[in-house]
């Protein structure tokens, strides 16, 4: 699977309708009141790819299997969730089990939308759930530093260092009213990634904006965009909550492509969220592809062949003999594996090769 992914905000400011875009569904319940969504819809969506119908065609195979990516739309969070507020602590819990977060954020004025602050400002709306999400932790800091404290023993090496790392991390909440992952030494990061916490999730924010605002933004966005460039650039993507539920609507792909064009936009929500999460999450997409069938996987970069053909099965990672590779460029170009194994460019890998973007594998194992 691609990666799963929260959708997080305040009530109302469009995320079940963003949601339905993405998953191209009607699960969740897009209303004008806070708390529409109680518990999370969960969707699942394949991750679009053009590459898989070059492939299909080149290997003259009807079956396709994409990679597929889960949204989760969690709802509405406000100001003191961590405390149970709005249903607060069981909402956070939701965001706890994703890879990266999608926070929307309402870039729009509309005075038949009810906003649950009463004034629409979305650099406070964002201080809410960031503040919230840091004290979801610090809350979560604090219960497992007294759960270690109950096991500790004096010769217990492992409890203590996690004890130290637990207090190091409640020190920057204390000091900084952040967590700032720099300064976590490299032998902690893997303890660290264990406690899932909130404030630490890759993210990445959505503003919903008004159609006339969908491709050059508004004050709003322009605002957002400057506070995170001044201390800490992040990823920014900008979609109006009204044109993807058209978009959703129209069943053709080149009808939507022509609207799309016609409104200035080049691709849909889905390919801009899917795009900066696989960028967020450092992913990439390796294909296996014959007359049976063509694939795509998804992998963290830097992962070797070994681990790539484990994703696949784990027997081929232990039996992991060798990977025979072709470069998608030069797969399409030269025509399929055979013209392109003739043509010198199918590589023999052995397990410590790091996979490469587009990559075409045939994995060799012993049983």
């Amino acid at each position: 699977m691609g990666f799963k992914c929260g959708i997080i905000g305040l009530p109302n400011v469009g995320k079940s309708t963003i949601f339905n875009a993405l998953t191209q569904s009607q699960n969740a319940l897009a209303a004008n009141y806070p708390f529409a969504t109680i518990e999370p819809n969960v969707g699942r969506v394949a991750v679009p790819d053009s590459r898989l119908n070059e492939l299909a065609v080149l290997n003259e195979t009807l079956s396709v299997i994409p990679t597929y990516m889960e949204f989760v739309d969690i709802a509405g969070l406000v100001k003191g969730a961590n405390e149970g507020e709005g249903l607060g602590n069981k909402f956070l819990g939701h965001i706890r089990e994703v890879d990266a977060i999608a926070h929307v954020l309402r870039c729009f004025e509309d005075e038949n939308i009810t906003h649950v602050n009463a004034k629409l400002n979305p650099i406070d709306d964002l201080k809410v759930i960031e503040s919230e999400l840091l004290f979801s932790d610090l809350d979560f800091l604090l219960k497992q530093k007294e759960l270690y404290l109950k096991k500790i023993k004096s010769t217990d090496k492992e409890i203590k260092i996690k004890l130290e790392i637990i207090n190091h991390l409640l020190e920057q909440i204390d000091t900084n009213q952040k967590i700032n992952i720099k300064e976590i030494d490299s032998n902690s990061i893997s303890f660290v990634n264990e406690l899932k916490l909130l404030s630490l999730k890759p993210t990445f924010y959505i503003c919903n904006v008004d159609e006339s605002s969908v491709v050059n933004g508004n004050q709003f966005t322009n605002n957002l965009i400057n506070m995170f460039n001044s201390y800490d650039a992040r990823e920014v993507i900008l979609v109006s909550a009204s044109i993807e539920s058209e978009i959703a609507n129209i069943e053709s792909k080149d009808e939507q492509n022509e609207f799309l064009k016609e409104l200035g936009l080049e691709n849909t929500s889905l390919d801009q969220v899917i795009k900066t999460g696989y960028h967020l999450l450092g992913l990439l997409t390796f294909f296996t592809a014959g007359k049976k069938e063509v694939r795509a996987w998804t992998i963290k970069q830097n992962t070797n062949a070994a681990k790539a053909a484990g994703k696949i099965h784990t027997d081929f990672e232990k039996g992991f003999i060798r990977a025979e590779t072709i470069a998608y460029n030069d797969y399409v170009e030269l025509g399929g594996e055979y013209p392109a194994k003739n043509a010198g460019k199918m590589r023999q890998e052995g397990r410590d090769y790091i996979v490469q973007e587009g990559d075409i594998f045939h994995f060799l194992f012993n049983n």
